[in-house]
């Protein structure tokens, strides 16, 4: 909701300042179809010649991340602690139990307490993975660690390509605006014979070309790409908790010290209180 509501300022002060400095709309309005044909066309040709298919479908599934927001919230950062709490529970308990859990986590009685997480793979994949890992006796802990940390990275990696993608859309988009104002002034060159007034509005239609590929640029697809990088960046704090816990499993820490590990690493303004997640882990071992 808060992007639309940046969209509407960001047009109603650009031309509602345009319109109450006494500038016409004609002239824009009349040249904003060819223009944006020119450089919207251009900026959208460019970006599938520089991407492949699953590059490109991965962007234009992410742009709705920059109305919806990040998919993690508050409640499943506590629920997620719950999890592995549970999991790190039942792995110093009975490890030949914990195998049927993350060996199957689509059919673990665990696992279906939280269907939220349980629906993204990603999550599920690293939890089930490193505690598959922990159960092979590793002589060294930070052998899975290292192993963690470069996947998470990969993770981020290929996560932030759909940003990388539309910033260096917006940072060609004014160049492509030139292109298409200097289209215009030769058009307007051919008509040197015109009087002034035909002229100016010639002039006029080509500076639109100008002004459109800055708008775009840093009124629209910059500040997408910066949202969705922000976005993206948050989601990962989720993926970097699932690490933090783990990690301090394989340092045979008690439970209750992995969990308030994961807890302290959690950014604040998503950060389960300590009273909060007790009760929480009160439930999970009622259950």
């Amino acid at each position: 909701m808060i992007g639309i509501v940046g969209i509407v300022v960001t047009f109603v002060m650009v031309f509602g300042g345009y319109l109450a400095a006494g500038g016409k709309m004609a002239i824009i309005l009349k040249s904003l179809p060819f223009e944006m044909m020119m450089i919207g066309g251009a900026a959208i040709g460019a970006f599938v010649v520089s991407n492949d298919t699953a590059a490109i479908k991965h962007t234009l599934k992410d742009m709705k991340k920059v109305f919806k927001g990040p998919k993690w919230a508050h409640d499943d950062y506590r629920d997620l602690l719950c999890l592995l709490y549970e999991l790190i529970r039942l792995s110093r308990q009975n490890p030949v139990a914990l195998e049927e859990h993350i060996e199957s986590p689509e059919t673990s009685t665990i696992f279906e307490r939280y269907p939220k997480i349980r629906s993204d793979s990603e999550a599920i994949d690293l939890i089930c993975d490193t505690l598959r890992s922990a159960s092979m006796n590793y002589d060294d802990p930070h052998q899975v660690e290292e192993v963690l940390d470069k996947r998470t990275e990969a993770t981020l990696h290929h996560a932030m390509h759909s940003s990388h993608a539309l910033q260096t859309m917006a940072d060609g988009l004014p160049a492509l605006g030139i292109v298409a104002a200097v289209l215009g002034v030769i058009k307007t060159m051919a008509s040197i014979d015109q009087p002034p007034e035909v002229l100016g509005k010639l002039i006029g239609g080509a500076l639109v070309g100008t002004f459109l590929g800055v708008f775009l640029a840093y009124g629209l697809v910059g500040p997408f790409a910066t949202k969705l990088k922000a976005v993206i960046e948050e989601d990962a704090h989720f993926y970097q908790l699932i690490r933090e816990v783990l990690v301090a499993n394989l340092h045979n820490h008690a439970a209750n010290i992995c969990i308030e590990v994961g807890r302290q690493n959690t950014p604040g303004h998503i950060r389960p209180r300590f009273s909060e997640l007790e009760e929480a882990l009160r439930g999970a071992k009622a259950a």
